[in-house]
Formats: structure tokens, sequence, C-alpha cells
């Protein structure tokens, strides 16, 4: 065990809180609360198990963002939910996907979009374009950044050297990367598909739904879809042994991503992806919210995840 690791028996004892779990109309929740870590601020995870749930089977691992918007809309501020344990409950009764839990971490709230911003590629940019976007997102009506650096690899490094091992050393998992996946939406689309490029030894696919190719919120003379990009192409992971799930809507904020879907997907081509190992999709009419991915979220569940 690493020198500043926090006991698993610590955790357990200060960090399951049974009070204002989510409602689910399938499986349960188990909170962790105020995860503690070395890299980035403290949030709660809410770890889903299946109904039926046994320590006599392994299960694959579906790690997803903005856990807060998972399971159930009566807590959350906008009222939707990506309704989650509906729809992996239904599969797995179905036995479409292989046994799984999902493992949702909260974003916590200022810090949400330094965390999803892919880090290399926004550092690939010129200092003094960094230090401009900081300058123009960093306060009144249009504040991103919120006076906070980009800290995705930190992030990241909570996800990995933190969390995974926390969560295969209380549930029973099946820990290989053919096991293990990420998935979110809009910027949470981008920090999963920075994931698997960061650490493709750990995460075999991830699903990334309407992902915020712009990074910002303007769509013209808007340097970061570029850099994203080229960051995507100079590391993207070996098809052989893994896969990519993409979508978008049409409408409102979603019509400002086809024309950079369609870089990515020409990057995926040429790096070897095929409709076996990869899919975007789009959906007309639907726009940028938890109602719009809740209806398409078996797609991406049953690619990752299918038997």
């Amino acid at each position: 065990m690493k020198k500043h690791a926090i006991t698993l028996l610590t955790l357990l004892c200060a960090l399951r809180a049974p009070a204002q779990l989510p409602s689910t109309g399938s499986g349960t929740v188990q909170r962790f609360e105020n995860f503690p870590s070395r890299y980035v601020a403290a949030r709660n995870v809410d770890v889903w198990l299946p109904d039926g749930y046994t320590a006599r089977k392994r299960y694959a691992v579906l790690y997803m963002h903005d856990g807060q918007m998972l399971f159930d809309s009566m807590r959350n501020w906008n009222g939707q939910e990506w309704q989650v344990d509906e729809t992996a409950g239904r599969l797995l009764r179905e036995r479409k996907i292989r046994d799984v839990i999902v493992v949702g971490i909260w974003n916590t709230g200022l810090s949400r979009h330094t965390e999803y911003f892919p880090q290399k590629a926004f550092e690939a940019l010129p200092l003094p374009l960094r230090d401009s976007l900081y300058k123009k997102f960093g306060s009144g009506e249009n504040d991103l950044f919120y006076r906070k650096q980009v800290q995705s690899d930190a992030y990241l490094k909570f996800l990995v050297e933190e969390l995974k091992p926390f969560v295969d050393s209380v549930f029973t998992t099946r820990k290989e990367r053919e096991n293990t996946f990420i998935a979110g939406s809009s910027m949470g689309g981008l920090i999963s598909m920075y994931a698997i490029c960061e650490y493709p030894e750990v995460f075999g696919g991830a699903a990334c739904l309407s992902t915020h190719w712009p990074g910002l919120f303007v769509a013209e003379d808007n340097p970061v879809p570029q850099a994203i990009l080229a960051y995507l192409q100079s590391r993207l992971p070996d098809p052989k042994t893994h896969r990519f799930y993409f979508d978008l809507g049409s409408v409102e904020l979603e019509s400002w991503y086809p024309p950079f879907q369609k870089q990515a997907d020409e990057i995926l081509r040429a790096g070897g992806y095929s409709r076996k190992n990869w899919q975007t999709r789009v959906f007309p009419g639907e726009n940028h919210s938890e109602r719009a991915w809740a209806k398409r979220l078996e797609i991406p569940l049953v690619f990752l995840l299918g038997r």
C-alpha cells in the first residue's frame, strides 16, 4: 500500500452514508460521502449494485461522471436523470449485457469544467492563448474556470490511483481492462475520451454522449476543438483492444457538434476503428439534456457491455 493511501477501514467507516440516497427503480445504491483524494477535492461517490448482487460473482465496472445526475431526478437541480438503474437493470434481466456495477462520480460544481477539460490538449495551446482564455472565461457571465487551472490529469489520477483500487477492493469486480469502462456526456464525454487515451491500459471502452468538442461555449474563433482533435489523433488507443461510442443530437447546443464529430470520426477510421469497435450515432431532434441521454442509454450500454 502506498505511503499516503487511505485505509480501506477508514473509508468504509467514514464514508458510507445511508441518508439521502437516490430512490432507484432497480438495484441499490451505496454512497461513499466526501470520498477523499490527494489529487482533487473530496466528493460523493455512488455505487449502483444490480438486483441480486452477490460476492459469489464478479462484475464489470462502468465509471460515470456527473454521478449526482444518474439515478434520481427528484434530487437533481433540473428534475432529470439518466435512468441508469432502470436501463441497466432491464438489460441485465434481458441478458443483453454482462454483469456490471456502475460507479457514479459526483462533480463538485465549480471545478467541473476544469476537471473535465482534456489537460494535455489545453496545454498544447500557446501560453499567451491559454492565459487569454483563462481571463476571458474566468469571470463574469462567461465564467467557466472559476479562477482554477485545468486539472483533468489530477482528476484522472484520482480515478485510476485511488477510486478504482478502492472499488476493486470493496466489491467483487473484474479488474482487467476489457471489463472496465468509462462514460459521460457533454464535458463528461470529453473527459471519457481523454481517460481512455491517457490510460489505455485501464479502460477498455468509452461512451461519449453529446461530446462537447468546443470545450468552451463559443462557436467562432475557438482554438480548442482542433487542439482536442489533434490530441485524439496523437493518442488514439489500439483498436484491437478498445471501443469508442460517440453520439449527438441535432438541436440547440447539439447543432454545434457535427463538424467536429465528423473530424473525430475520420481520425478513428484512419486509426483502424470499424463498426466492430466504434459507433457514432446521430439522434435528430434531440437536445442536450439528461432526458435525451436517458432515451438512448441502452445503445452505448449494449455496445460496451453486450454479451
